[in-house]
């Protein structure tokens, strides 16, 4: 395994169109289309990682808090399924269902939305105000799957609480860290380099 830190995409970055199917039904989804009124969150798991897997079981809770307040959640998976066939669009479906998540959960086959958005690793968040652009990128909180640290989601809750009430974004934004995206061979982005 191994981790590595997110991009830290600049602050105002207009959010990258996609479209792209939904595993869990298999409907073709566009950002545009599923955009929240008031915020949009992208982010990028995978269906192996232990820092994913460490969290996303707290998906579920921020999406029930914060949905009904305008907020579009958008999960994505990009990971070589050659290599890690637990990532593939039927076992993202499978974990959707058994978590109860209501937000899509899209495949990037081709990669191309993960490095629109330079992704880095899972779990990778990208919250976007009403007019898509960049509020918030960084971690959920500082719980990892060798800490001691509760999973409480704090960071990007207080992104939220802060873009929901009209207010500056955080200043202090901590990358998020988990394992790296697995590119398809020669797929690899040079934005690490």
């Amino acid at each position: 395994m191994v981790s590595v830190e997110s991009q830290m995409l600049p602050l105002g970055t207009k959010a990258p169109e996609f479209t792209l199917p939904n595993s869990v039904n298999n409907k073709e989804i566009s950002l545009y289309k599923v955009r929240g009124t008031k915020a949009t969150l992208v982010f990028f798991i995978s269906n192996h990682c232990p820092y994913v897997i460490h969290v996303r079981d707290h998906f579920k809770s921020i999406y029930d808090d914060y949905n009904f307040r305008g907020v579009s959640f958008i999960a994505i998976g990009a990971n070589d399924v050659d290599s890690y066939p637990i990532d593939a669009p039927e076992h993202m479906k499978e974990l959707a269902e058994e978590k109860g998540w209501e937000f899509p959960y899209c495949w990037d086959e081709s990669q191309e939305v993960a490095k629109s958005y330079k992704a880095a690793c899972t779990p990778d968040f990208f919250l976007f105000d009403e007019d898509l652009k960049l509020y918030y990128r960084g971690q959920l909180d500082a719980s990892r799957p060798k800490n001691e640290n509760p999973v409480t989601g704090n960071d990007l809750r207080n992104a939220l609480d802060l873009l929901l009430a009209g207010k500056e974004s955080p200043k202090d934004q901590i990358p998020s860290i988990g394992c790296n995206i697995k590119w398809k061979e020669g797929n690899e982005p040079d934005y690490f380099g």
